[in-house]
């Protein structure tokens, strides 16, 4: 395992995320609606991003037993660092969808780490988001017009970005419920 984190720890801080995101996706729908349309474009936002995925990256590297590739360990850091430099510089379109998408597959396995080999049953409320994030990372990687097309379709009917952000809400609300009552 690279990530040292419990179940319950990360419970607690997904569901806690999930829970506050979507409940002030609810208090200020409009707002919250023009950001996500303004969101695959912002360069702003995916420097941000991207830095985070690069130095992200870089440490997961720096700090994991490589076996027998730990001679190429150097090589990889380098190429890390001039592949978010790089792609901050060149990639104009959807910068921010891919960094997303980046940073989506990166949290994907300190979740997927903390649920290994657990008993309950509820641990799948984890791997389940955890798995939907890779997929949708490897969709926003490789294809990021489509959450630009997935945001157009979530917020062109008042009554569908409602109910996924009530969505949100209860399965946050699951989250946390598990990670403080079942989880230990």
């Amino acid at each position: 395992m690279i990530y040292s984190v419990d179940l319950r720890t990360v419970g607690l801080v997904v569901g806690a995320v999930l829970l506050l995101a979507h409940l002030f996706a609810i208090a200020r729908q409009g707002g919250v609606q023009k950001w996500l349309q303004a969101f695959p474009r912002s360069r702003p936002i995916g420097t941000v991003l991207i830095a985070i995925a690069g130095i992200w990256s870089f440490f997961l590297i720096l700090n994991m037993d490589l076996g027998e590739f730990g001679g190429l360990r150097r090589f990889m850091l380098i190429a890390i660092a001039a592949g978010t430099y790089l792609s901050w510089k060149y990639m104009d379109e959807f910068l921010a969808v891919r960094a997303l998408g980046m940073l989506a597959l990166l949290a994907a396995e300190p979740i997927l780490g903390a649920a290994f080999l657990r008993p309950e049953t509820s641990r799948l409320l984890v791997v389940v988001l955890a798995y939907a994030w890779i997929i949708l990372g490897l969709f926003w990687v490789g294809m990021p017009w489509l959450m630009r097309d997935q945001i157009a379709w979530l917020t062109s009917h008042r009554a569908r970005f409602q109910a996924a952000a009530w969505g949100g809400v209860v399965y946050g609300a699951a989250i946390l419920t598990a990670a403080a009552l079942v989880w230990r």
